[in-house]
């Protein structure tokens, strides 16, 4: 079995952290270092993170979180945010392969024009999916990173978008996504894993 096999059998939604934890700044950028390299459309990178770690925030984010009890053990509290409007950097975040060489400038200004008229075309509903769809890809990776660290996760999705959004004080325009509550694990009564169905109940072949 590989470490990455093990990884992510060990991965687990965490109930109940231990409490008193701090999470060093180091750590979190050396996983946010590793999730830029997830994948997202036409590499236009979606998502935005907020990471909540003083206590007086915290508690604000509990109070729009339906006052979930990991959130105050938690050593920090990491939303994850959508920007349906990310497809307007297109052009800024191609112009370092531009400068490179690696596109053309007839290649750059194909990809610009595709990307935005792609977007554009299919209307707010498909831009607020696509930065649903992107900063949940994101969002599983620093989770597996995470834990490849050492620190353990629990994705969240009960929480009051507006009311976190002004708490967080991030642009009306993001879609909140999910909350991460991130520390050690308190495993004393963890429960047994949850039923996974089998290969044949999900998967089709054709």
């Amino acid at each position: 079995m590989s470490e990455f096999t093990d990884l992510v059998k060990s991965r687990r939604s965490a109930s109940k952290f231990i409490q008193g934890i701090d999470i060093p700044e180091q750590d979190l950028n050396e996983m946010f270092n590793l999730v830029k390299y997830a994948p997202s459309a036409f590499n236009l990178q979606h998502a935005h993170y907020v990471v909540v770690k003083d206590p007086a925030l915290k508690e604000k984010v509990y109070e729009a979180a339906n006052k979930q009890y990991k959130i105050r053990t938690a050593s920090a509290v990491i939303a994850v945010m959508g920007n349906p409007d990310a497809y307007k950097d297109v052009a800024m975040l191609n112009e370092g392969l531009l400068t490179l060489g690696a596109m053309s400038k007839q290649e750059y200004d194909l990809t610009v024009a595709s990307t935005l008229a792609f977007y554009e075309e299919r209307g707010e509903v498909f831009q607020r999916e696509e930065a649903i769809r992107n900063a949940s890809l994101s969002a599983m990776q620093l989770m597996l990173i995470a834990k490849d660290l050492g620190w353990d996760t629990c994705p969240m999705i009960g929480f009051d978008p507006a009311a976190l959004s002004e708490v967080l004080g991030t642009p009306q325009s993001y879609v909140p996504v999910m909350l991460i509550a991130i520390g050690k694990e308190d495993a004393s009564s963890q429960r047994p894993r949850g039923y996974r169905k089998p290969v044949a109940e999900f998967v089709k072949y054709l």
